[in-house]
């Protein structure tokens, strides 16, 4: 939730995924199929117009929209497509669908663009077409990311470093809970965050008039923003010290100091459930239970809220007791079987011949 406010940001990409098989087809006309769906549709590249009835066709819609808004000219193609990013849950499934099309299209058409263009362009397939005011942090995870490492990422100016992770060699592994529970108000709520972000960013103008976004807002200007209206107050507050954490969270992988990067992770969940409001009760249990493991160093939401997944760092030699007491503790309390997937930093989106994709 800072990506939209030109903060800082530390993705990783993950090894789940969706593979876009294609070929031209000579004509005028999309043909998609969903293995996993085991659905079908087709479009017209005349006149793109979302679908109401099949909306996960709408990603790669709105990717052909924006070729089209630059000046290329998408051709006839038939695309089968099937994934293992669980649906919903925060995990940016929507963005891997988005690069993998603009990616494989790109291919198809002989175009040589640079990846990061195609990651705005992909951002812009949500935004404008699928009607999401994501930030670009998803696309850009899913497109630059890399084998062991994390990406930091500048959302103002683009720059990116790419940082190890130390967790697996240190005896961690990266554990993500999916907690069953549907993120329905996710659209609405996150583009009134987005709104109350601006909000926040136009009143602190007053006494900050270099500020253009609440990346240009400092820990040193806090007291500022506890003049605002207590709504605003908290969401700049939440963009503002997460942007620090971020840092001060790099600085501590760097140096292989996992404690105390498992402390901004809490301290991270505990701004977005108080001061960003996007968590939920069941995300909220799930956090508070892995916090309360002997040994994991650290628990968060992840994604945009309102349900979905949590990340948490958890000793590998602890995961079966920990997937044991999460499990129960979640099914007494919630009525929800959680899923739990190991996962680990991954390489971004890549091309591959249809032989290897078919022994994926």
């Amino acid at each position: 939730h800072t990506d939209y406010s030109e903060g800082f940001v530390f993705p990783m990409a993950i090894d789940a995924g969706i593979i876009i098989c294609g070929a031209p087809n000579g004509e005028k006309h999309v043909n998609l199929y969903s293995l996993d769906f085991e659905e079908s549709d087709r479009f017209s590249l005349e006149e793109i117009i979302p679908s109401t009835e099949r909306k996960w066709t709408n990603y790669i819609r709105g990717v052909c929209q924006e070729f089209k808004k630059g000046g290329f000219r998408p051709q006839g193609m038939d695309l089968i497509l099937e994934g293992n990013v669980p649906q919903g849950a925060g995990l940016s499934s929507s963005a891997a669908l988005e690069v993998a099309a603009a990616l494989l299209i790109t291919k198809l058409h002989g175009w040589t663009i640079p990846r990061v263009e195609l990651v705005k362009l992909a951002q812009r397939a949500e935004n404008e077409f699928v009607g999401v005011a994501s930030g670009i942090m998803d696309q850009f995870a899913s497109m630059m990311g890399q084998k062991d490492h994390a990406l930091f990422l500048d959302c103002r100016s683009l720059d990116y470093e790419l940082i190890p992770t130390p967790f697996e060699q240190q005896g961690y592994a990266v554990v993500v809970i999916n907690s069953g529970v549907q993120r329905g108000l996710v659209e609405s709520e996150y583009n009134a965050r987005r709104r109350e972000c601006g909000e926040a960013v136009e009143r602190l103008k007053r006494d900050l008039p270099k500020v253009s976004s609440l990346r240009d807002v400092t820990m040193a200007d806090l007291p500022l923003i506890e003049g605002l209206p207590t709504v605003l107050a908290q969401r700049a507050r939440h963009v503002v010290t997460e942007n620090n954490r971020v840092l001060l969270g790099i600085e501590a992988l760097k140096s292989g100091d996992l404690a105390r990067f498992g402390q901004y992770l809490n301290g991270s969940h505990q701004s977005l459930k108080a001061d960003f409001e996007v968590s939920c009760p069941e995300l909220d249990l799930l956090v508070e239970s892995a916090q309360n493991v002997p040994g994991v160093l650290g628990s968060r939401m992840t994604g945009a809220g309102f349900g979905g997944c949590t990340v948490s760092l958890v000793p590998q030699e602890k995961l079966a007791s920990f997937k044991q007491t999460i499990s129960r503790d979640y099914l007494a309390h919630t009525r929800l079987q959680p899923e739990i997937f190991v996962f680990s930093a991954s390489q971004g989106a890549r091309l591959m011949e249809a032989t290897e994709a078919l022994q994926s």
